[in-house]
């Protein structure tokens, strides 16, 4: 490795001093979006010591980097215990096939004393994580339900149709706009009695929703907890993308990218609660909670009106009950789903038992 390779753990207290100085973000590439940093060094569960990630750069340039997340693991004794999330790990290309990736790895592992939680991993480093003291704590379906053919997922798959990507928008806009009118048609009398409150923060009453349906959670939930976790301060909207001076390893930048919370009301009750964000074409669930079973499909269809109105061509969850109701009920054009597994380190101690990894634990997309 080169001699002017340095490799910084980016504790808490670190990362919020380099938000002031705008050190990471002088490039054209930088770890994370500033609006991510600054939603980050917000939540009081991180302490200043806390990791939240390790830069390697040779020079001024950045060859690598780990992105983790302090949090807490709901216990048996209810005594929420420190972990962290290892969100994502990136090397350079110029160096991956040397031992920089392995080598910042470890130094990620050993600075968070091996408390480490993967909730999925890209299948080209599946070989790396079969030689690893990690063991499998959770087995979900990731579910991509398509309501188009969406021209630009098809092309980012089959590198040969960007010749013909005009005749695939018209194929994609008009097969969106008929699944759009036969799903419409449905929904209509469905949702009529429902209204929905649009929020930032939740309020105590919401709160007496949310609670008693994340007490079982992998995660230690907390008003404040939820409350940072869906908070839209994390995204940067970009009207002119293409004037931005950086990209960010992290999702988080875009011209079209927003968070949406909300009550689910019928009759003047609370009965579910709607979290998503919307990038691009990408309508991601983060929270769907509903309070009595007898609503349950009420709430989906309150999840596919608002779907609907922002026009996007697919919906993203790890909620395999949500899925297998909305494509049961709806009209779509095909689901994709893939197995993804969660990860601890062997010397995490985690009561699997009485805990589950869902889709909202972990979740800062």
């Amino acid at each position: 490795m080169s001699k002017d390779l340095k490799v910084i753990g980016l504790t808490k207290k670190i990362l919020s001093e380099a938000i002031d100085k705008n050190t990471y973000w002088k490039n054209d590439l930088a770890p994370l979006p500033k609006s991510k940093a600054l939603w980050l060094v917000a939540n009081d569960r991180i302490n200043d010591d806390d990791y939240c990630g390790v830069i390697g750069y040779e020079g001024d340039k950045m060859i690598s980097f780990i992105f983790m997340f302090p949090d807490l693991l709901n216990t048996k004794d209810n005594k929420p215990k420190k972990v962290y999330w290892m969100i994502s790990w990136w090397v350079h290309k110029t160096y991956k096939d040397t031992v920089l990736g392995t080598y910042i790895y470890n130094e990620a592992v050993n600075l968070t004393g091996k408390q480490i939680l993967i909730k999925s991993y890209a299948e080209n480093v599946n070989t790396f994580y079969e030689k690893q003291p990690f063991k499998v704590i959770a087995s979900r379906l990731r579910h991509t339900i398509f309501f188009s053919l969406d021209a630009s997922m098809l092309i980012g798959r089959f590198k040969f149709l960007k010749s013909f990507k005009f005749i695939l928008d018209q194929m994609d806009n008009l097969t969106g706009a008929i699944i759009r009118s036969l799903n419409k048609s449905k929904l209509k009398s469905k949702v009529k009695e429902l209204s929905y409150e649009y929020i930032n923060q939740l309020d105590d009453e919401t709160w007496e929703l949310v609670k008693p349906l994340c007490d079982n959670d992998l995660i230690h939930k907390t008003k404040a907890y939820v409350n940072w976790q869906i908070d839209t301060s994390q995204y940067l909207q970009t009207p002119v993308p293409d004037k931005h001076p950086h990209k960010s390893l992290q999702t988080g930048i875009s011209n079209n990218i927003y968070l949406h919370n909300l009550k689910i009301i019928k009759e003047d009750k609370i009965i579910g609660f709607l979290s998503y964000v919307i990038n691009y074409n990408e309508f991601n669930v983060k929270y769907f909670l509903v309070k009595d079973e007898g609503n349950y499909n009420l709430c989906v269809d309150a999840l596919m009106e608002n779907f609907m109105k922002q026009r996007k061509t697919f919906i993203f969850t790890d909620d395999t009950k949500l899925s297998d109701n909305i494509t049961k009920r709806y009209k779509t054009i095909f689901t994709h789903k893939v197995t993804k597994k969660g990860l601890a380190h062997n010397d995490t101690e985690i009561d699997s038992e009485n805990f589950m990894m869902l889709n909202r634990d972990g979740h800062f997309y």
